[in-house]
């Protein structure tokens, strides 16, 4: 049977990180939201341009249009032992579709870790974030910045603030979590697959929780 994980959590609280992390550790597939819009709306696709008009104003991108992405995602090779999914479902509407997409594959969400702070960490955390042009590579202005400012470690390309790493719309991305994706953490704890993760804690230190909370020997 595949093993399907839910990694919940606000903006900037770390979930990218920890996801790419406890993904490699435990062999499952990383699927985020986040990256496929990020490679549709890079490929200047249909859909992409909707997300990308959504995500500038710190909004959610339409159920429809996450939804189609995240099912045809889950068709490729690599998720055949099951995926660690970061970024969806953010809405009880999500969460329905996914129980019912997740069944296709012989499969249902089996962990759902919760990781959260304080929103004046949130924000300290993302208002200093930079992001390289080419392929995504993010630093932090106070926290991680690059060996050379306004150039990726990596490819050397123009760093930037994104649109939705502005102070105003790191804002409003927080409190559209709070008012809306916040519900999954009820509907979740109500089914018993909630663990509770503090993300305020530093990074190796959150990845050994998770990886407890998963059922996985941290090294």
């Amino acid at each position: 049977m595949p093993t399907y994980i839910v990694l919940i959590g606000p903006p900037g609280v770390g979930k990218g990180t920890q996801a790419k992390i406890v993904a490699e550790k435990t062999g499952l597939a990383h699927i985020s939201s986040g990256d496929i819009f990020r490679e549709n709306i890079k490929n200047q696709t249909e859909m992409g341009l909707l997300a990308q008009s959504y995500i500038n104003k710190g909004e959610l991108v339409p159920d429809s249009v996450t939804i189609t992405m995240i099912q045809e995602r889950l068709k490729n090779a690599d998720c055949a032992n099951g995926a660690l999914l970061d970024g969806f479902p953010r809405t009880p509407t999500q969460a329905k579709e996914l129980d019912e997409i997740l069944a296709q594959f012989n499969g249902k969400v089996n962990y759902v870790p919760s990781i959260s702070a304080s929103s004046d960490i949130l924000i300290d955390r993302l208002c200093g974030r930079i992001t390289c042009r080419a392929n995504g590579h993010v630093f932090h202005s106070k926290n991680n910045p690059p060996k050379v400012a306004g150039k990726c470690d990596f490819d050397g390309s123009e760093l930037y603030v994104r649109d939705d790493d502005k102070y105003e719309t790191i804002k409003h991305r927080i409190e559209v979590y709070t008012e809306q994706t916040s519900i999954l953490i009820d509907h979740y704890r109500n089914r018993g697959l909630l663990v509770e993760i503090d993300g305020a804690k530093p990074i190796v230190e959150v990845t050994r929780d998770l990886l407890v909370a998963l059922g996985y020997k941290p090294e």
